[in-house]
């Protein structure tokens, strides 16, 4: 008998765009817990004037799972070149809109997945707002996740200026949830936000479902240069307490050396799968060619591609058909 896995996506940035924008072709219930804790750009602007929490990631998983027209899609992404709304995302202000008008964020997205038909459930981390701080290793702390990346230093720890309270669905659906998938995208600053409250701490701890964390090809400025596969899963690991990863996806799509030597140009590589290490945690590794070159010749993850696999994965798990 045919039944759809119950599938929840951490994270945040333009990496889980990419990842729900592929699963939504599947026969998958999803939900999607979002981070808001971005705090530069039109949604930093907003997140100040309006004292609610970043609405940015938010448009940008609305936009990925909604069934509207090409043009709508245009509208939601639109910015403003000019005048007092220049920089400001068209989301971001219906986002806002509608957030004061019901009362609370998790309303607000509610009101707009009904007019976008979103295809999921689009879950905000917390209705307050929030201030991403970071420690690095050299003992000095920084205060804004829009900073972060830009202090080059091998970052210790991500926490909260003051922690928030998790929306109460977000751990509901964790603990109903038969595969939890952490990523793609920037380690400290768009997956970490989401798992430093004790309370969705906890419910990775309890629920039953497998939790699968989609490694970057490539390892990111500011935040995992020098990060081997299994230091990703150790970083998260460390903030939750425990070992709580029970696969990792990883890419075997071979690069070309052009792009790998103007990467390293930048001061960074391809991201090493130590596999003897991996093992050590405990991890399934599942290796699949999930990533593509776009035009401006960066990696990117192939959003048809990592959903396949991700399904794949479930299929081999029996969680559907």
């Amino acid at each position: 008998m045919f039944r759809e896995a119950k599938v929840v996506v951490i994270g945040g940035g333009t990496g889980l765009s990419v990842l729900l924008r592929g699963l939504k072709k599947f026969p998958l219930d999803i939900s999607a817990i979002v981070t808001v804790a971005d705090d530069g750009g039109s949604t930093g602007k907003l997140r100040d004037i309006f004292e609610i929490p970043a609405p940015g990631d938010i448009r940008n998983v609305m936009v990925s799972l909604s069934k509207v027209e090409p043009l709508i899609e245009s509208l939601m992404q639109y910015r403003f070149s000019q005048g007092i709304l220049e920089g400001h995302a068209m989301g971001n202000l219906l986002l806002t809109a509608l957030t004061d008008i019901t009362g609370n964020i998790v309303d607000g997205v509610q009101a707009l997945s009904k007019v976008l038909n979103v295809e999921g459930n689009i879950i905000p981390l917390t209705d307050e707002s929030v201030t991403l701080m970071a420690e690095f290793e050299d003992g000095t702390i920084i205060e804004g996740e829009s900073k972060i990346d830009k202090e080059n230093k091998k970052i210790k720890r991500v926490f909260y200026k003051k922690a928030p309270k998790p929306i109460k669905e977000a751990i509901e659906v964790i603990e109903e949830a038969d595969v939890v998938i952490l990523g793609i995208g920037s380690l400290y600053t768009s997956i970490m936000p989401n798992l430093l409250l004790p309370e969705i701490q906890d419910a990775l701890i309890r629920t039953k479902a497998k939790k699968v964390y989609v490694c970057n090809a490539m390892e990111e400025p500011g935040e995992t240069k020098g990060y081997t596969a299994s230091e990703h899963l150790k970083a998260i690991n460390s903030h939750i307490g425990k070992n709580i990863i029970d696969a990792i996806i990883l890419n075997d799509e071979n690069i070309p050396e052009d792009i790998q030597k103007r990467y390293e140009a930048t001061g960074v590589k391809e991201v090493i799968i130590d596999q003897e290490e991996i093992e050590k945690l405990e991890v399934a590794m599942f290796k699949h060619r999930i990533v593509e070159i776009n035009s401006k010749g960066e990696v990117r993850h192939n959003s048809i591609r990592l959903a396949s696999a991700i399904y794949s994965i479930l299929l081999d798990w029996e969680y559907c058909c």
